[in-house]
């Protein structure tokens, strides 16, 4: 497998800028509709976006075309983006996850484009100062993984694309953020890239999908924050690669579209 592959995305277009439009009227959602809101300051592919305490979404990862800004905040108020502070080294297919603290920890990722190889190193973006510390580099470098905030804090960060390309993982670590440094944990079933992760209401995180050497997965496994091991669950009914997962009220996990 490449390790390239398609993800669709939105970059809202100069033509919403020019025309001065806003904040999306607060009946579109009532209604089911879709209606256009501020323009980014950069276009944008492979990012992440994170809701952060205060209600903003912070977009981040390398921003297409010259002196791109890295990060940027999006106002639900105003309907406009502004510039923050500069991610350290700016990455791509990283992963983003809001900590109980407000601090968004950023890991891994490509510094070179989308599934370009992974890299290992973390930061923490702080809300209140709009700026980004360094934190402890994982163990392995990673692009295009999972990463799952466990009720007890720490941060589950599973398989991805190494350093080389193509190299699925599926090796696991975890993030302690009182410490800022990670521990191995046990390693997956099948190394997987481009799957999704899902906390469930057991404790337990469902990953999904993704792909290895040979392709997109039908595979499922869990992993027990109690024994840190993984274990097979039943297959999807399709392989699927980079799919959007979501825990229903019911307890049930939504796995929706993907590449196969």
């Amino acid at each position: 497998m490449s390790g390239l592959r398609l993800r669709y995305v939105v970059v809202l277009g100069a033509l919403a800028a020019a025309a001065g439009w806003g904040a999306a009227p607060a009946s579109a959602a009532a209604s089911g509709t879709f209606a256009m809101t501020g323009s980014m300051h950069a276009p944008r592919v492979c990012h992440t976006t994170t809701l952060l305490g205060d209600g903003q979404a912070l977009a981040a990862g390398i921003g297409l075309g010259s002196g791109a800004p890295s990060a940027e905040l999006y106002s639900p108020a105003t309907g406009a983006w502004t510039v923050t502070g500069a991610m350290i080294t700016p990455t791509d297919s990283h992963t983003a996850t809001l900590l109980p603290d407000g601090l968004v920890l950023v890991a891994g990722g490509s510094a070179s484009g989308c599934f370009y190889g992974g890299t290992s190193g973390a930061e923490l973006y702080n809300p209140v100062t709009g700026t980004w510390a360094a934190t402890g580099s994982m163990t392995t470098a990673r692009a295009d993984q999972t990463a799952t905030l466990l009720p007890g804090g720490k941060v589950l960060v599973t398989g991805g694309m190494g350093a080389a390309i193509p190299s699925s993982l599926s090796s696991a670590e975890l993030y302690n953020p009182a410490t800022g440094t990670w521990t191995a944990t046990g390693r997956m079933t099948t190394a997987r890239q481009g799957a999704s992760a899902t906390l469930l209401p057991s404790g337990q995180v469902l990953i999904a999908g993704g792909a290895d050497s040979s392709g997109a997965l039908s595979s499922a496994e869990l992993y027990n924050p109690a024994t840190g091991k993984f274990t097979a669950t039943g297959s999807m009914s399709a392989a699927r690669l980079d799919q959007n997962a979501i825990l229903l009220p019911d307890g049930q996990v939504l796995v929706t579209a993907g590449n196969r």
